[in-house]
């Protein structure tokens, strides 16, 4: 008859699925195949992300998703054309969404807040930490760095590109992808700080020209400096195709499934 065994007489690689940092199970993840049971104790560490994600962000939206670098200080231009940014989009009734850190995530949540908006964060564990700003009314900290894009997109109409750098390039064509694949609806991508952004702007340019992409695909992008042209573009490009109007009503949340409502009035 088999008998249990203590965890420390477990092969290596079951002790190191059930005891490994959160730092470490990205890196274990990512080596490539592994057990049955290691790739069970992922799916299940992926699993809790979703459901906290979804559980935390469910009555937030809609929402607009603030990318930007979380390296940019306070007296940096775009700190505070981000925060303007942020006070714009919360007027129009938007519920402003970014990673949750600082940099231009703080600057957005910021402006959001300033105004009396709704202002969440999707942070991500790292090993260097990144603390959430405090210019949050809801934040979820996801493991998975998918996990977190994921959610990024899922409650937004709208996508405002500000200065950042790899991380920024990958949410930027991250939601290029999907709405030229037909994965998500036509919505906006903004891209604020031209001077920044003009070399990367040029060679979307240049794939269009060779055929890359096509041509159309161009449009998927607004570039300005502008609140006032970057609220139009929003206005004209998510509001009025996807009929969201300003609603007063509260959407009703059930606490015995962990779900928390926001209690500011915004659009749906």
């Amino acid at each position: 008859m088999a008998t249990e065994r203590p965890i420390d007489e477990a092969p290596e690689s079951v002790r190191s699925a059930l005891t490994a940092s959160p730092e470490r199970a990205d890196e274990i993840f990512l080596e490539g195949p592994r057990s049955r049971f290691e790739e069970f104790i992922t799916l299940l560490r992926v699993m809790r992300d979703f459901l906290r994600g979804f559980r935390t962000l469910h009555f937030v939206g809609p929402c607009v998703t603030v990318f930007g670098s979380s390296r940019i200080k306070p007296d940096d231009p775009h700190y505070q054309l981000a925060r303007k940014m942020g006070a714009a989009i919360a007027r129009l009734g938007f519920t402003v969404m970014t990673g949750g850190g600082p940099g231009i995530m703080e600057a957005a949540n910021r402006g959001a807040k300033e105004v009396g908006g709704r202002s969440v964060g999707c942070t991500i564990e790292l090993p260097s930490e990144q603390p959430a700003n405090a210019y949050l009314d809801r934040c979820v900290r996801m493991h998975y760095f998918f996990v977190r894009k994921a959610l990024l997109v899922k409650y937004s109409y709208v996508f405002v590109v500000m200065p950042g750098g790899a991380g920024t390039l990958d949410e930027l064509f991250e939601a290029v992808t999907l709405i030229q694949t037909g994965k998500i609806k036509n919505f906006p991508i903004v891209i604020m700080g031209t001077d920044y952004w003009k070399e990367l702007i040029g060679f979307i340019n240049k794939m269009a020209q060779h055929g890359m992409i096509a041509a159309a695909d161009l449009s998927l992008i607004y570039a300005t400096d502008s609140v006032e042209e970057a609220i139009t573009h929003i206005e004209s490009k998510a509001i009025e195709p996807f009929g969201l109007k300003r609603v007063a009503r509260v959407r009703r949340h059930f606490p015995w499934l962990g779900e928390r409502g926001l209690s500011r009035d915004g659009v749906r």
